[in-house]
């Protein structure tokens, strides 16, 4: 019912093909992943943000991979402060994304595909879910890391608590981090300082000490703390290390150059020299697009947080797991059967849309993704009645983050292998994934296939108990209180 990113059911049949090494262009990308405008035509010559594809003229779906969770995150807090999410902050795939899924992991350093689905209660029309998942990483057999953060110290920051968790959560980092890990610490306002240069993480004090001194001052020049961070990062760049600039900010600049092409322009150049990404939301008021914007030109990814808890998953969990890459410029491509599909939807990733072409074109931009990460693509396909065979073939396209060469892995799915009701028979994971993807939709387009809030409650509440997951359990209480804002 949508296309998104997240995790996977285990124990579900997948039929996988085996990787080959390809030939890679080695050619850095022409042009962002993200845009803010109309996404291309596909090879087909209809417009990528078309809702619904007929299977006899666009048989081929096309995108880049996706492992962002900041729309889901930014939501979530301004439900549970009584205020209805705007619609253009609201990514699907971002909010499946935030959620487990359990995919079973590949044996090497490329992908698993998964492919399952289930029949809808129309009876003609069933949900087919892609899931793509890495290899997760022993945090004591990662390369070294060169980290960068980049922090907002801007008046906009002195919300109450606000820089305080920024520097709580860089604190509990410095514990997780190991000795061969180096640190250095920027913050910006009106101009950017930079508080520790490259540190070594056996000198954990001093950096201890340059947290300390992060104080509220100013403007928010954004464009001086990426620029001093960018230049911190490639001052110590190390071939044999991870190297990755860590902004955490609300996005809201000010000062400096303010025009988006400018920024992301940077950033983008800085990713072609392998210095990623992550930025890091925080804030009531959030500057949600130009975060997620310079994360995707930045080869990164956008997270964001309001909570001690929230900060302690990414930072003392997530992050230390996940600094190195397993993918760069990951693609997804699904082909359908026109003989047993007669259509097919794909709803999120308007923004990550590639043509047919592009898909083995690697100078085309595509996503990157780290160890132990899933990516869920969720459709809603119209059948065709009394049709039998397979339904779609999926294949995932990356290139190995040091040397370029690009891999391909496919999986596929068989009519006979949807649950006959997703409601009643098929794998909890994907009902979840089902239902948040839907609220997600629901809560941008005020429908969702069919499904009103109380439904999708009652859904929810269901799950959250069958699932024994907190996660479910506040996707409840979420519904719950759209319920009273709406």
């Amino acid at each position: 019912m949508a296309a998104c990113g997240g995790g996977s059911s285990g124990g579900e049949s997948a039929t996988s093909g085996q990787k080959a090494p390809l030939s890679s262009q080695n050619e850095q990308p022409a042009v962002p992943r993200k845009s803010s405008k109309p996404a291309q035509a596909d090879a087909e010559g209809k417009d990528q943000d078309e809702s619904e594809r007929d299977t006899t003229t666009a048989q081929i779906s096309t995108f880049a991979l996706d492992v962002d969770t900041a729309s889901y995150g930014y939501a979530r807090r301004t439900l549970q402060e009584g205020r209805w999410p705007e619609p253009g902050e609201i990514r699907p795939e971002e909010w499946v994304n935030a959620f487990r899924q359990d995919y079973p992991q590949p044996p090497d350093d490329g992908f698993a595909v998964h492919v399952d689905g289930a029949k809808l209660p129309s009876g003609d029309e069933a949900v087919m879910r892609v899931g793509l998942q890495t290899r997760a990483s022993d945090a004591a057999e990662r390369r070294p890391a060169n980290l960068t953060f980049v922090v907002d110290v801007s008046g906009s920051m002195a919300e109450a608590g606000r820089l305080d968790l920024v520097k709580a959560a860089l604190q509990k980092l410095l514990t997780q981090l190991a000795p061969g890990d180096q640190v250095s610490i920027v913050s910006f306002s009106d101009q950017a300082t930079v508080l520790a240069s490259m540190t070594p993480l056996t000198a954990r004090n001093e950096l201890s000490h340059a947290i300390d001194q992060l104080t509220i001052a100013g403007g928010t020049n954004l464009e001086a703390g990426l620029v001093t961070g960018y230049q911190q990062a490639s001052q110590s760049f190390r071939p044999a290390a991870t190297n990755r600039v860590i902004v955490l900010s609300d996005g809201l600049a000010n000062q400096g150059s303010t025009q988006w092409q400018a920024l992301l322009d940077r950033v983008k150049e800085y990713a072609g020299k392998q210095v990623t990404l992550l930025t890091v939301g925080v804030g009531r008021e959030y500057g949600d697009e130009l975060m997620e914007q310079l994360a995707d030109n930045g080869d990164g990814m956008a997270v964001y947080i309001s909570s001690e808890e929230e900060a302690a998953k990414v930072f003392a969990t997530q992050l230390p797991a996940n600094i190195e890459l397993r993918a760069r410029d990951a693609k997804a491509q699904v082909v359908f059967n026109p003989a047993v599909v007669e259509s097919y939807r794909l709803i999120g990733y308007e923004n990550r849309a590639l043509t047919t072409e592009e898909f083995r074109d690697d100078s085309r931009d595509g996503g990157e993704i780290g160890p132990g990460h899933s990516v869920t693509a969720l459709y809603s396909i119209k059948l065709k009645p009394g049709a039998n065979g397979q339904l779609a073939q999926a294949t995932v396209r990356w290139q190995d983050p040091d040397t370029r060469g690009a891999s391909e892995v496919s999986g596929s799915l068989q009519s006979g292998d949807l649950a006959a009701s997703v409601w009643d028979k098929a794998p909890i994971r994907l009902q979840v994934d089902v239902v948040v993807a839907a609220f997600a939709v629901y809560m941008r387009d005020r429908e969702a296939f069919g499904l009103d809030l109380p439904t999708l409650g009652e859904h929810a509440s269901r799950l959250a108990s069958a699932a024994e997951d907190p996660m479910v359990s506040e996707l409840a209480t979420l519904i719950e209180r759209a319920k009273s804002v709406g």
